[in-house]
């Protein structure tokens, strides 16, 4: 593995989680469904990427492999998003990003499936640790907060959906080493088409903003949290082992949790803060894991 690329790839992760993790403050003032905003976000996305492959010269991938992986991801990622948004609204940014970083333990039952990765104690250790962090941060939410249960099963499912479209990213460049802008486009354009039905169906009241300032929001949420930031993420993962993946991923949530909590007034208890570290703590041990074995 270059060093010199990790060098430059894990800083770019962790400004690209921080800025991923600040989308949710625009999910949650912004009117609109949790899967219609998903849309506007990535098919904005795919209208900026396109403008720069036109401006860079970059081409689309030759293989249709590498094509069906790119979008693949965006469909993961589609869902993921839509999943995210409505953990948020249920329970709020911290909670709901914390829930969607338990990707790590997706990653770890994807390589056990799919790549014959050996499970042992300390892997068995923090999925313990997580699902005790998970009790102790539901367990106060469930007493004052009727949508708490949808918060924590959309929370949870929609890190194995962003566990599948990293996967699916790493895949697209194994088969053919896609320039960044044409992969995100890709990505972007199949993640947005998969959300038009969905956003139709569920999201009907809601489908678009009607203020000028709620539009300015959504453009920002297409432009700096999926293009630049998810840009960020995407470009850093291919550079890094899951492992470290994983691990500095970790950013998003405690940054989201911080502002959930100063910012939001969002009341967190004591019990809860113990939970979050739990949470934080397993997440950090499976990491250790991965890097040991890969």
């Amino acid at each position: 593995m270059n060093i010199r690329s990790d060098s430059y790839a894990a800083p770019f992760l962790i400004f690209g989680c921080v800025l991923f993790g600040l989308g949710s403050l625009i999910v949650r003032f912004v009117p609109v469904g949790p899967y219609a905003v998903a849309f506007w976000r990535l098919l904005i996305a795919a209208g900026v990427f396109w403008l720069l492959c036109r401006f860079f010269g970059q081409k689309l991938p030759k293989s249709r492999r590498a094509v069906k992986y790119a979008m693949l991801s965006g469909i993961f990622l589609a869902f993921d998003l839509s999943l995210w948004h409505e953990s948020v609204y249920a329970v709020g940014p911290g909670i709901s990003t914390l829930l969607n970083s338990l990707q790590i333990f997706f990653l770890s039952a994807i390589g056990f499936f799919f790549f014959q990765e050996r499970l042992n104690s300390l892997q068995v250790l923090s999925l313990i640790l997580a699902v005790g962090g998970i009790v102790l941060i539901g367990s106060p939410e469930f007493n004052h907060n009727a949508h708490a249960l949808w918060g924590f099963v959309s929370g949870i499912a929609s890190g194995g959906l962003l566990a599948l479209s990293m996967v699916f990213v790493r895949k697209t460049h194994e088969v053919e080493r896609v320039a960044l802008f044409p992969m995100m486009m890709v990505l972007s354009f199949g993640g947005a088409l998969s959300l038009i039905v969905p956003a139709l169906i569920f999201d009907s009241n809601a489908l678009y903003p009607t203020q000028w300032r709620d539009i300015g929001l959504v453009l920002i949420y297409g432009v700096v949290m999926q293009c630049l930031a998810w840009g960020m993420i995407a470009y850093a993962i291919p550079l890094l082992s899951l492992s470290l993946t994983g691990l500095l991923l970790l950013s998003e949530p405690v940054a989201a949790l911080l502002i959930d909590y100063f910012w939001l007034d969002k009341p967190i208890n004591t019990l809860q803060w113990f939970g979050v570290a739990l949470t934080l703590s397993a997440i950090y041990l499976g990491s250790l894991k991965q890097k040991n074995t890969n």
